[in-house]
């Protein structure tokens, strides 16, 4: 097998909520830009460990998100070594196959790599997200009445497919990323939590 890998999902972008991207309508804007982080709760890669490291993208979606040609800036977890971030890399780029790759088609550019610490949390249903010194978001879930989060299943496209999408807001959002043309500071727009596992 050429990886396993499974964790958590932090999302957040500037459409309002819900992000239309995820039911295949054109995004709020025109343009969708944000940003996501992996983490490896659990996974390897050609077995290489990379249990309890993040992967984190920046990304600019000119248009409809499945017509592709996003322009994607990469973060590595700076705690990562050259073989992990070789092996992280390698698996989100596509070049790994499976449905990772499958994914990674809709990327156009890769407009850069930079290995950055990184903090992602999840606590009681908020996540706190920080990519070096560019991206810094806080989210929380939607709930329903009975308390529990709200979920989307069974969207038209999904960055965690196979897997329900919790649906909620940014309390902030901030990104900073001039290589895809990103500089937004704002509250109250689309976030996105959630569990995946890929393997091939």
């Amino acid at each position: 097998m050429a990886y396993s890998v499974e964790g958590r999902l932090l999302e957040v972008c500037d459409c309002n909520t819900l992000c239309p991207c995820w039911v295949g309508e054109n995004p709020d804007n025109g343009t969708c830009k944000g940003t996501l982080a992996r983490h490896f709760d659990k996974g390897h890669i050609d077995g290489v460990d990379v249990t309890g490291l993040t992967f984190g993208a920046a990304a600019a979606i000119p248009g409809n998100v499945l017509d592709g040609k996003w322009k994607v800036f990469a973060f590595i977890d700076d705690r990562a070594t050259p073989e992990q971030q070789e092996a992280i890399l390698a698996l989100w780029s596509g070049k790994k196959g499976g449905p990772v790759a499958d994914l990674a088609k809709l990327i156009g550019e890769i407009a850069g790599v930079e290995h950055v610490p990184i903090t992602f949390e999840v606590r009681e249903g908020k996540g706190h997200l920080r990519l070096g010194s560019m991206v810094e978001a806080e989210m929380e879930p939607f709930r329903g009445s009975d308390g529990r989060p709200t979920v989307l299943t069974d969207s038209v496209f999904s960055t965690i497919p196979g897997s329900p999408a919790y649906v909620g807001k940014a309390v902030s959002f901030r990104a900073k990323v001039p290589a895809v043309g990103i500089d937004v500071e704002l509250s109250g727009h689309n976030a996105i939590q959630g569990l995946f596992h890929f393997s091939a």
